[in-house]
């Protein structure tokens, strides 16, 4: 209990309400400031299997994002090396509740079992935004369309490790705005089997005569997912340029990017 007794002024007493309004009056606004800033988006990252250095990746990920986003990462790392583990949260239909946006750069590409990649699909399906980095393109291979649709890309290899030239064909877009073109290091080049019409790319690699699409969108049923193949090695992970895709990819997928490609309020650092 705050307990006012009241004040003088050049010897003239201050009634104690008149004290006390001008307190409430901050504490509310203080309340309703609090109230109103919008919470980090919660964010699952899901990774593990082969050929990558996903237990330094993911690290790499998780601090890097959220020195330039407000992000909570949860991170479930399973499988080892292995192209075939399930990953054990996929079992749960609800998998992915309470989460803003799921990050999928897991590489299991014998685990084709359909019923089992349908649980995985079932959240997008039902509007949870993604993220899909490097591996995921080419995880759960059933024999049917169903993984690539969701990606909006097919894609079956990779050449040599190579720097790829960075050219992003839509300048426009809210995530690629303010974004310039850069080589990466030695890097693994998808190529594109199909492109989706839900697809609309963002960005070509190009290694020789090799020109893929190597950073799009895709609209999986009205839900929004981000992707892109590069990423394989540590210092690929860790670029500033690479960072700022992922980050402003996953804003734009959760909606917190306006048509100008700056954060809505509250979610810029």
């Amino acid at each position: 209990m705050i307990a006012v007794t009241g004040s003088s002024h050049y010897g003239r007493r201050i009634p104690p309400m008149k004290l006390f309004v001008p307190f409430l009056c901050l504490l509310f606004a203080g309340t309703a400031l609090a109230q109103d800033a919008p919470r980090p988006l919660k964010a699952l990252l899901i990774t593990g299997g082969c050929c990558h250095d996903y237990e330094k990746q993911k690290t790499i990920l998780q601090e890097g994002l959220a020195k330039r986003i407000p992000i909570e990462v949860k991170i479930v790392h399973e499988g080892g090396s292995s192209l075939n583990h399930k990953v054990s949260i996929y079992s749960d239909p609800n998998w992915a509740k309470g989460y803003d946006v799921v990050i999928h750069d897991e590489c299991f590409a014998e685990v084709k079992e359909l019923d089992f990649v349908t649980g995985i699909l079932k959240p997008h399906q039902s509007g949870v935004p993604a993220v899909n980095l490097h591996c995921a393109m080419h995880c759960y291979r059933t024999g049917t369309d169903d993984w690539f649709k969701f990606i909006g890309i097919q894609s079956t290899a990779h050449g040599a490790q190579l720097p790829i030239e960075i050219t992003f064909t839509d300048t426009a877009h809210p995530i690629t705005q303010g974004l310039e073109n850069w080589t990466t290091i030695n890097e693994e080049l998808y190529n594109n089997v199909k492109l989706f019409e839900s697809a609309h790319p963002l960005a070509h690699g190009k290694q020789g005569k090799n020109d893929f699409v190597v950073v799009w969108t895709n609209d999986y049923n009205g839900t929004r997912v981000f992707n892109t193949t590069i990423g394989h090695n540590n210092e690929t992970v860790a670029d500033a340029r690479y960072l700022d895709l992922v980050a402003r990819g996953i804003l734009w997928a959760c909606d917190k990017l306006d048509a100008s490609g700056k954060p809505r309020p509250g979610f810029a650092k």
